[in-house]
């Protein structure tokens, strides 16, 4: 017998990805059922060759579902993950509420996959921050061989981070500059057509972005505490994929060519970094992709153990709803749930 999935936000971008990906990976479900508000009660989402009709999350009865992976935001998941908690199905929430938590697990399965059996505490896992989770795969193995030190990030992240709001906006701006229309800035603070922003999420008292704290600490939530981690976080006119520049300091001596060694056969990496034109990775090759790429991997000369590196993501994947249903696959996998209906 297969297993009961429910898809909470299963209209927005990342619950539509969050279907097709459960789809494509054949996921052991039984039954998939899409829960949004109850404004889109009704309203179709394809999943593989089959059409499902969105149900009401809030009258919904979780008593006989098993997973629930949510993508409804962080007010919805904070309301209802516990309550879908008690009924004995297993939350996997992609919002940033319950990441801080210390009864609840954040997982990446490639990094930090014996963490999962703290779920029992809540029934809730957490899904990381998008730039977060692509990087902490990069980094991990390289934290095994050599120990890292320190980490400092500067992010170029896609618009469809900010969801379909963002995507519109993008699109409608960058038709407006063609055309000589006025330009509307409604999602963003400044206009994202041909320019960039940085400032993702809301400023804190120290300057930072909330986006970058979140960075710094799910980073030492999944890899290790004693890691320094600083970042700057800017929104960019992409639409799907984010980038970022990493640089890290190791306690011990590790070469570039010995990264790229152990990034390729690391789980989740693929490393493309030839020194020629376009030998390197950009958003626009891994969208609808699901590896995180790492390219331009080189020493560096300032520190005593220093390296550079790019690493490239789809974030409604990795990021988001294939980080999910691998960690849906990995209390499988474990054998940590079992199908109720069994």
């Amino acid at each position: 017998m297969g297993f009961k999935v429910a898809i909470a936000g299963a209209t927005g971008n990342v619950g539509r990805e969050m279907l097709n990906i459960l789809s494509e990976r054949g996921f052991p479900a039984d039954e998939v059922v899409a829960l949004a508000s109850s404004r889109s009660t009704g309203t179709e989402v394809s999943f593989g060759d089959k059409v499902l009709s969105v149900k009401n999350l809030e009258t919904y009865d979780f008593s006989d579902t098993d997973i629930c992976l949510m993508s409804a935001g962080g007010d919805v998941s904070k309301k209802w993950s516990p309550k879908i908690g008690a009924q004995g199905c297993v939350v996997i929430d992609n919002s940033s509420a319950w990441r801080y938590d210390q009864d609840v697990p954040l997982i990446v399965p490639e990094v930090n996959p014996d963490a999962i059996a703290q779920f029992t505490r809540k029934n809730i896992i957490a899904n990381p921050n998008c730039s977060t989770a692509q990087l902490v795969v990069a980094l991990k193995p390289l934290h095994d061989k050599a120990k890292i030190k320190r980490v400092v990030v500067s992010t170029y992240q896609s618009v469809s981070g900010a969801g379909k709001e963002g995507m519109d906006e993008l699109f409608n701006q960058t038709r407006a500059v063609f055309v000589a229309d006025p330009i509307e800035a409604k999602k963003f603070t400044k206009r994202i057509a041909f320019n960039v922003i940085p400032h993702i999420d809301v400023f804190m008292e120290d300057g930072y972005t909330k986006e970058e704290w979140k960075v710094l600490a799910e980073t030492k939530k999944m890899l290790d505490p004693a890691i320094k981690v600083t970042c700057t976080a800017v929104r960019v006119p992409v639409f799907i994929g984010h980038s970022e520049s990493v640089n890290i300091e190791f306690e011990n001596e590790i070469t570039a060519d010995e990264a790229r060694e152990i990034l390729r056969e690391a789980p989740g990496c693929l490393v493309v970094d030839k020194h020629e034109n376009g030998g390197y990775v950009t958003p626009y090759e891994c969208a609808g992709e699901d590896a995180t790429y790492i390219s331009r991997i080189r020493e560096d000369a300032t520190v005593e153990n220093g390296l550079n590196m790019w690493v490239v993501s789809d974030n409604l994947r990795k990021g988001a709803a294939l980080n999910a249903v691998q960690i849906a696959e990995l209390l499988i996998n474990r054998g940590l749930i079992k199908a109720k209906k069994n």
